[in-house]
C-alpha cells in the first residue's frame, strides 16, 4: 500500500543509508538475522512435514455428540445396559429387483449365513448383542395346546430342504421380526451390528475408514452372489464421509491455482506470487505437522480448516506483498522495503488475524467435541499464520524482491496524483460519505436487515431431509437408507428412554402402566412409526397364556403374571439388576420437528409422572443422542454470536480506541449474519454441528475488511483530510487488496460446492456468501455509517492507535 513521502518512511535506495538497527525489537531480531531465521523454518517445515504423513483421517461417535448435556450423561451412565442404543449398524440383505422368489430359499440363506459369520469377524463388532436370523438370541415363541413353546428362527439342524424351509417360514412368522429383522415383503433381512467405541485389539476409537472399506469388500464379494446389500448406520456415514474427503484434495488444488492465478493477476510478478503462495502452504505444513505430535486427527469437519487457513493466509500475505511493490515502486531497496512494510502492518495484521482467531475460538463454547477440535486447531493454525504471513512473507520478499515492472505498476493504481480524477469506482463508493447517499445506504441496510431478520425466524434446528443430510441425496448411503426405510416398520432412527427404578422393581405393574401410557402418547405423534418395551411385550405373552384369545391383550394389576412375561423377555428390554427399562420408540425420520415433538412429549410426561418408584429419563438411540445435539446447537448460537461479537468488538476496541469506529466496523456484520441466516431458511438448511461454525467465522474473519478501510481513513482524517478524500485514500491504498482479499477467501472455498459431502458444499454456499457479502457491506456501509459517526473533528477527538502511520 503506498505511502506518501510525509509519512516518514522515505524512499532509500541504498543499504548503506538505511540504520539498520532502527525499528522496535522484534523487528531488529528478524531481518538482522535474516539467514538464521529462513534456516529454522526451512528446519522446521521438514520436521513438520515429515509429522504431517502422520495425520489420520477418523471420526468417534462420542466425539461427534454433546459431551455434558443430560441426556448424554444418562445415556452414558447407563451404556452398558443399552448396547446397540447408540452406534451401530443395519445391513440388508436383499434379492436382486425382479428376482423371483422370497428369502425362504436355500440359496439366500446359505448367502445369509456367510455374510453373518464375515460379519460375526469384523472388527469393532459387539458380537454378545448382534443379531440377525442366523444368531441364537433371534427367537419365536408359540402358543400351543401344551403351553408356549419356541426356540431360534433358524431351526436346528437345518439344512435348506424343504421342510427346513417350512419351519423356518413359520417361525418367523411367529417371530413377531417381520418389520424388524425381516422385510414385509419377505425378500431381504436386516443383519444388525452393535458397534464398540473402542477398537478391543489397539484400545484406540473404532476407525470407521478401515470398517467401512471391509463393509465395501463384502458388499462387492456377495453382490456377485445375487443379493444386494444396503448398509446404514452413523459408521457407515463417517465411513463415506472420510471416503469423500480424499476428492478434497482435488479442491486444494484447485484452489491453490486458482487464487495463484488471481494473485498474478494482482501482482503481475509470478516472483511474489510464488513467495506468497509459499509462505502460506508453509504455515498449512506447519500445522498438519503439529496435529499427529498433539493428539489430534482430522475428521469430516475439521478438514475444512486448511482450507480456511489456506485462503487466509494468501489474503493476509498479499496485504504485506501490495507494501512491499509499492515501496520497490518508489525506488527503495527492497530489504529496506520489508523492513517498512514489516513496520506499518505487522500491529494491523496481528489484529486482523486476532480478529480472525476469536472466530475460531468462540467455538469452544459449542459442547460438541469436534466443533471444539475444529476450534482449537484453527485457532492453532492462523496463529501459525502470524508469523509465516506477517514475519517470514517479508523476510522472504527481502531476499527475492518483486518486479519492478510490477512495482512501478503497483504504485501507480494506487497513486492518484493531486487534481487528477479517481478511478470510477473509487468516486462511485466515495459518494456513500455524503449526507443523502448514506441516509439512503442505511435505510435501505435497515430495510433488508428487517426482512432478513423475518426470515431467519423461520431458521430450524437441526436436520431437515432425511437420511444422512451430510452426503448428497443421491448418495449410495442415501439410496440404501431410502430402501430400508420403504421395506421395514423399524427405521434406522431409534429413539430410547430410559426408566429408572429401585433395584428389582423395574417391572412392577404400576411402572408399566406409565409405561404404557408414554408409549400411547408417543404412538399419536404423526413421526412416530411404533414403539417397543415390555410393557407391550407384556401384553402379548398375555394373550398367549390364555390360548391366543385377544380379549387378553391387556396389562392386568397381576405382578406373578408380569414376572412370568419378563422371565421370557430380551434383556434389551430391562437389564440384568433390573433397576432400568427402555422404551424404543421408532421415528420416521429424525428431522428437527420430529425430534422435538418426541422431547416434548416426553419431558411433559415425565414432569406429571416421575417419583421415587419410576424416573422416565432421556435418551439414548441415535435419535436421542441427536436431539441433545440440536438441543445444544440451539443454545449455543446465541451465546456463540453474542461471544463473538464481544470479542471482535473488543479487539476493534482496542484497534481504533473510538466507539464510533467500532460502530463502522461491527453494524455491517450484523447485516450480513442476519441474510446468511435467511440465506440458510431459503436454501432448506438447518442449523446443526455441520452449519453452526460458518456465522462464527464469517464474523471473525470479515472484521478485516473494516480494519483496512477504517485504519487508512482515520490515519487520514487526523492529517485534516475531509472524511470523503479520507475514504477515497483508504479506497486507493487498500480497496484493491479489499476486494481481492474477498476473491481470495471465496474461491478458497466455492469450490466445496462440487464435494459428494453435501455439508461442505453447504459450507462452501454460506461461506462464500459470507465472504462476499462482507466485501460490498463493508464497501457501501462503512462510509455511510462515517458520514454520521465520524468526522474530522471526531476523529482528532478518539485517536486510533492502530491507523498512525502504520496503517496505510
Amino acid at each position: 500500500m503506498a505511502i506518501s513521502s510525509s509519512d516518514g518512511f522515505a524512499a532509500i535506495a541504498s543499504l548503506a543509508d538505511f540504520d539498520k538497527y532502527s525499528g522496535n525489537r522484534l523487528e531488529r531480531l528478524l531481518f538482522n538475522h535474516r539467514a538464521l531465521v529462513i534456516g529454522l523454518c526451512l528446519l522446521l517445515t521438514l520436521l513438520l512435514g515429515v509429522a504431517a504423513s502422520g495425520v489420520r483421517l477418523n471420526a468417534s461417535f462420542l466425539k461427534t455428540i454433546p459431551a455434558h448435556h443430560p441426556f448424554t450423561l444418562k445415556y452414558l451412565e447407563h451404556a452398558k445396559d443399552l448396547k446397540g442404543a447408540g452406534n451401530a449398524l443395519r445391513i440388508a440383505v436383499a434379492l436382486p429387483e425382479g428376482a423371483e422368489g422370497d428369502i425362504f430359499a436355500a440359496e439366500y440363506m446359505e448367502t445369509l449365513r456367510q455374510i453373518n459369520d464375515d460379519l460375526y469377524l469384523v472388527p469393532g463388532v459387539d458380537r454378545a448383542f448382534m443379531r440377525s436370523l442366523w444368531t441364537p438370541a433371534t427367537r419365536w415363541q408359540g402358543v400351543t395346546e401344551d403351553g408356549f413353546d419356541g426356540g431360534p428362527v433358524v431351526p436346528d439342524g437345518f439344512d435348506g430342504s424343504a421342510e427346513s424351509l417350512d419351519s423356518l417360514r413359520a417361525n418367523v412368522e411367529r417371530s413377531g421380526e417381520i418389520g424388524q429383522l425381516v422385510a414385509r415383503d419377505l425378500r431381504s433381512t436386516i443383519i444388525y451390528l452393535p458397534l464398540l467405541d473402542l477398537d478391543p485389539k489397539t484400545g484406540q476409537p473404532l476407525d470407521y475408514k478401515t470398517l467401512s472399506d471391509a463393509l465395501e469388500r463384502l458388499r462387492d464379494k456377495y453382490q456377485a452372489q445375487q443379493v444386494e446389500i444396503h448398509i446404514i448406520g452413523f459408521a457407515k456415514v463417517m465411513g463415506d464421509l472420510i471416503e469423500g474427503l480424499y476428492a478434497v484434495l482435488a479442491f486444494f488444488a484447485a484452489a491453490v491455482l486458482i487464487t495463484s492465478a488471481v494473485l498474478y493477476q494482482f501482482t503481475r510478478c509470478w516472483r511474489s506470487t510464488l513467495v506468497v503462495q509459499g509462505c502460506t502452504l508453509v504455515g498449512v505444513t506447519w500445522l498438519l505437522g503439529l496435529l499427529p505430535l498433539l493428539g489430534y486427527e482430522l475428521n469430516p469437519y475439521s478438514i475444512l480448516v486448511p482450507f480456511l487457513v489456506y485462503a487466509i493466509g494468501v489474503s493476509h500475505g498479499a496485504q504485506k506483498m501490495n507494501g512491499i511493490m509499492q515501496d520497490v515502486g518508489r525506488g527503495t531497496h527492497k530489504l529496506i522495503a520489508a523492513r517498512y512494510t514489516f513496520r506499518r502492518l505487522f500491529a494491523a495484521g496481528m489484529t486482523a488475524l486476532l480478529a480472525d482467531v476469536v472466530g475460531f475460538a468462540v467455538l469452544t463454547i459449542v459442547d460438541v467435541p469436534v466443533i471444539q477440535e475444529l476450534a482449537i486447531i484453527a485457532s492453532l493454525g492462523v496463529a501459525i499464520l502470524v508469523f509465516t504471513n506477517l514475519a517470514l512473507l517479508p523476510i522472504m520478499l527481502s531476499f527475492t524482491g518483486v518486479s519492478h515492472g510490477a512495482a512501478a505498476r503497483s504504485l501507480r493504481q494506487d497513486v492518484v496524483e493531486e487534481g487528477a480524477r479517481p478511478p470510477l469506482l473509487v468516486g462511485l463508493l466515495a459518494r456513500f460519505t455524503q449526507p443523502k447517499a448514506a441516509a439512503l445506504a442505511i435505510v435501505v441496510a435497515l430495510g433488508i436487515a428487517a426482512g432478513a431478520l423475518l426470515v431467519s425466524k423461520q431458521l430450524k434446528v437441526g436436520d431437515l431431509d432425511p437420511g444422512a443430510p451430510e452426503l448428497r441425496a443421491d448418495s449410495r448411503y442415501n439410496r440404501d437408507n431410502q430402501f430400508i426405510i420403504e421395506h421395514y416398520q423399524a427405521s434406522s432412527d431409534v429413539f430410547v428412554i430410559m426408566v429408572e427404578t429401585p433395584p428389582g422393581q423395574c417391572v412392577d405393574y404400576g411402572t408399566l402402566r406409565k409405561v404404557e401410557e408414554l408409549e400411547w402418547r408417543l404412538r399419536q405423534l404423526p413421526g412416530v412409526e411404533t414403539t417397543s418395551s415390555i410393557a407391550g411385550l407384556a401384553r402379548k405373552i398375555n394373550v398367549g397364556m390364555n390360548e391366543g384369545n385377544f380379549k387378553w391383550d391387556e396389562l392386568l394389576p397381576n405382578q406373578a403374571m408380569i414376572n412370568a412375561a419378563a422371565m421370557r423377555s430380551p434383556r434389551e428390554l430391562f437389564n440384568g439388576t433390573c433397576d432400568l427399562l427402555s422404551i424404543y420408540a421408532f421415528l420416521k425420520d429424525h428431522k428437527a420437528d420430529t425430534l422435538d415433538a418426541v422431547v416434548h412429549t416426553t419431558e411433559h410426561f415425565a414432569h406429571a409422572y416421575n417419583d421415587e418408584r419410576a424416573t422416565f429419563v432421556m435418551a439414548a438411540g441415535n435419535a436421542g443422542i441427536e436431539s441433545a445435539t440440536n438441543i445444544v446447537v440451539k443454545t449455543a448460537n446465541g451465546h456463540m454470536l453474542l461471544g463473538v461479537y464481544l470479542a471482535v468488538t473488543l479487539l476493534c476496541f482496542i484497534a481504533f480506541r473510538s466507539w464510533r469506529a467500532v460502530l463502522c466496523a461491527v453494524l455491517p456484520l450484523i447485516l450480513t449474519s442476519l441474510l446468511a441466516e435467511a440465506l440458510m431458511v431459503q436454501l432448506d438448511m438447518g442449523l446443526k454441528v455441520a452449519t453452526l461454525p460458518v456465522v462464527a467465522l464469517g464474523v471473525g474473519i470479515g472484521v478485516d475488511y473494516a480494519l483496512y478501510i477504517l485504519s487508512v481513513t482515520l490515519f487520514w482524517l487526523r492529517r485534516g483530510a475531509s472524511l470523503a478524500d479520507a475514504y477515497r485514500q483508504a479506497l486507493q491504498f487498500t480497496g484493491r487488496v479489499v476486494v481481492f482479499t474477498g476473491l481470495t477467501l471465496s474461491l478458497g472455498v466455492v469450490t466445496w460446492v462440487f464435494s459428494p459431502i453435501k455439508f461442505q458444499a453447504d459450507m462452501g454456499v454460506l461461506l462464500t456468501f459470507m465472504f462476499l457479502c462482507n466485501m460490498l457491506v463493508a464497501l457501501v456501509l462503512v462510509p455511510a455509517l462515517a458520514c454520521y459517526l465520524l468526522s474530522p473533528s471526531k476523529s482528532a477527538a478518539e485517536p486510533a492507535t492502530c491507523a498512525r502511520e502504520a496503517s496505510a
